[in-house]
């Protein structure tokens, strides 16, 4: 699609004001996911089909209170608004806002309305006008606004045809100002405008503000005559706010009433329990409690029907294709492979589900006020709740969520300890090892012990979080706090096409992102395992057939010994065994210790790694992951190699093992320093290993 043929379409607005529900609304599906050049703030760039064939870029920005940025991501709305020469530069800006925050959210319109960009002020939710009293005068909001307004419910679908009709014809929308914010200070602000005459005034004082350049201004020119100290700048700033709130209080006397008498305030009595010192941790713990046990339960079905499909996928094609390497490949090592991750898909996707709904409910921003009083407690600032909250999806956005935490070292804190979060990541391998070592039992009849197990590693995993930030905080000599606010937006029933875009979306993502490097190893660990050195592999069938105590040996049973014996001896195999003895006190075989080894590209790799090597060691193709993994055991000793102590080591070790390559880059590039990363790598394994042998021995 050929954006200069495109009309580009910018939308902007508070947090909390359904901007991204607008977003879905335009676009559907039919959206891209990336992030900013040189930054590692998300880009969501949708596409839309506007009246009179027309089609329009429409680029969801960021949620920003103002443009007087205090953080990165607030800061990329300055940087789009003020390049004119970015490829998508806005042609007209649709300012969400929040029909019961206005006068909040017309700040922002003001500061845009003065970069003379074509504005249409959109209010949401306008099905909650009724229910909170409200009436609004569109003329004359019109008139003092000098824009065109948008009334619309991204819930109910009401009022985009609307809005697409104001974008065609965003040509004809007033670009003049709602007011004269250079009367802050009459004399500085003329002495600018005269040296530089054919700029626009908002965007020299932005550029002298907010320390960005993209008027092909002489730099040294502006500091030497225009420069004021920082307490002077924010002084002006102050002035400025107070002026335009001046502005839109005088609007909204007129444009916008509100009847007392009709409105049902039942928000503020649902956020007294919810918020509860007592009852509001309650009923979080049993929100968790309910997820984790649907997870299991919901999930069970459609995991064993996948399960059960590549099993017989891969028996297919070794039957059907002709015998050879190619036939190799394809059924001991991508159908193995793919089939690892994809079994995740109904837990990840239902995992993901459970987090948007908290979302798009509106109780997620309870539960970070709620946990803001402990994170204190362990010197993390109040925003950090964000991130760690967030890694329970990935780890890597949840670090790019610390750039809205001002304060340098209580950022690098929040980084350093998001990892211990426990990711979808980890998800299918505590589902796997759940699976096999934790009972399918019900306690007191409704309480399912894996789902349990489940709940209490994720609990682990975020009580290490704290504990590590405690320490790192009494090392860093933590003295700077940063004060946290956090917007409470009102309850709402969670919409199902948001709610649906952002599964699909992150499931998706989370597959094929996981999926190449599951793929690729897959192939290379095939390859390991399907060649060797020495005569020992070339001769495996002369050696195994001369074995005295295989003669009685079945066909099938002889052909399972040469497969096993062969992997024993391949390239693979001899890797295995040289890391044997120090993975052993573990509980682990060099079969595990090789999965270990290859998932500290990624964690999920461990599950795909196991079906790798587990059919190339046997003729059983048939045979699901599960239950190959359920009946592997000791040479030596005729144990279940996956038993009780040996799968809680490796659930621990997981738990707190760094076992991602793209959270270290990451860390890197957050902190501009290679020694962060290595040190949460060295810590994280360190500790994973020391916890995992102890429990081993203690268990065993």
């Amino acid at each position: 699609m050929d954006s200069k043929r495109n009309i580009n379409i910018a939308l902007i607005g508070n947090p909390n004001t359904g901007k991204t529900s607008v977003f879905n609304q335009l676009t559907g599906l039919n959206q891209q996911v990336g992030n900013y050049p040189g930054i590692t703030v998300e880009k969501k760039i949708g596409f839309c089909k506007l009246p009179n064939n027309l089609k329009a870029n429409i680029l969801d920005l960021p949620g920003t209170y103002s443009l007087n940025a205090s953080s990165i991501d607030e800061n990329v709305v300055i940087e789009l608004l003020l390049n004119k020469n970015d490829k998508l530069y806005p042609d007209v800006v649709l300012l969400i806002t929040d029909v019961e925050n206005l006068k909040r959210n017309l700040l922002l319109f003001t500061q845009i309305k003065d970069l003379e960009i074509p504005t249409i002020l959109v209010i949401n939710m306008i099905d909650r006008m009724k229910y909170k009293g409200i009436s609004l005068d569109i003329p004359y909001l019109e008139e003092q606004l000098k824009t065109k307004i948008a009334l619309v419910s991204s819930r109910k679908k009401m009022g985009i045809d609307a809005l697409k009709d104001l974008i065609v014809n965003y040509k004809s929308l007033p670009t003049n100002s709602c007011l004269n914010a250079s009367s802050i200070d009459t004399e500085y602000f003329d002495k600018l405008q005269k040296t530089f005459p054919n700029q626009l005034l908002y965007k020299l004082w932005l550029v002298i503000t907010q320390d960005v350049n993209f008027l092909n201004l002489e730099r040294k020119e502006i500091e030497s005559s225009f420069a004021k100290s920082h307490t002077d700048l924010k002084r002006l700033q102050q002035k400025e706010t107070i002026k335009r709130y001046q502005f839109i209080n005088d609007v909204l006397k007129t444009g916008l009433k509100i009847d007392a008498s009709i409105a049902k305030d039942f928000r503020s009595k649902l956020d007294r329990v919810l918020t509860h010192k007592f009852w509001g941790y309650a009923i979080f713990f049993f929100i968790l409690f309910g997820i984790f046990q649907s997870i299991f339960e919901w999930s069970k079905v459609p995991m064993n029907l996948i399960d059960t499909t590549f099993a017989y996928l891969s028996t297919v094609a070794s039957e059907q294709l002709p015998t050879g390497v190619f036939t190799n490949l394809i059924s001991q090592g991508i159908i193995p492979g793919i089939g690892g991750i994809l079994i995740f898909i109904p837990q990840i996707a239902f995992l993901f589900l459970f987090i948007s709904v908290l979302e798009e409910s509106g109780y997620m921003s309870r539960v970070v006020f709620l946990m803001d009083k402990i994170m204190r407690r362990f010197g993390l600032s109040g925003k950090s709740v964000v991130p760690l909250i967030s890694g329970t999806a990935c780890a890597i956005p949840a670090i790019m969520a610390t750039r809205n935490i001002e304060n340098w070292k209580e950022r690098l804190i929040t980084i350093l300890v998001t990892p211990f979060t426990t990711c979808s990541a980890r998800l299918p391998v505590y589902a796997i090892i759940i699976g096999l070592v934790i009972p399918d039992k019900r306690v007191f009849g409704i309480v399912n012990m894996q789902g349990l197990t489940l709940m209490l590693l994720y609990l682990l995993g975020f009580g290490m979080a704290l504990f590590s930030a405690y320490v790192l905080n009494k090392v860093l000599k933590l003295k700077c706090k940063t004060f946290f606010i956090v917007e409470m937006p009102n309850y709402k029933l969670p919409m199902f096409k948001n709610v649906a875009i952002n599964v699909v979306e992150k499931t998706k993502a989370f597959v094929f992102g996981a999926g190449k490097i599951i793929l690729a190893i897959s192939v290379v660990l095939w390859f390991l395992a399907s060649t060797g050195p020495g005569k020992k592999f070339d001769n495996a069938i002369t050696i195994v057939n001369s074995k005295p105590e295989n003669a009685a040996l079945s066909k099938s049973n002889l052909n399972n010994k040469i497969a096993s014996y062969k992997l024993e001896n391949s390239y693979i195999g001899v890797m295995g065994k040289s890391i044997e003895p120090a993975i052993s006190p573990l509980g682990y075989d060099w079969k595990i210790g090789i999965a270990v080894l290859s998932s500290f590209a990624a964690r999920e790799v461990f599950v795909g790694t196991l079906a790798t090597i587990y059919s190339v060691g046997s003729t059983d193709n048939e045979d699901t992951i599960k239950n190959k993994m359920a009946t592997e055991t000791n040479d030596k000793t005729g144990a279940k190699i996956f038993n009780f102590a040996s799968g809680i080591s490796l659930l621990l070790f997981y738990a707190f093992a760094m076992q991602c390559a793209s959270t270290l880059a990451i860390t890197k590039k957050e902190t501009n320093s290679w020694k962060w990363p290595l040190g949460q790598l060295v810590f994280m394994s360190g500790l994973a290993y020391l916890v995992a042998l102890i429990a081993y021995q203690l268990l065993k």
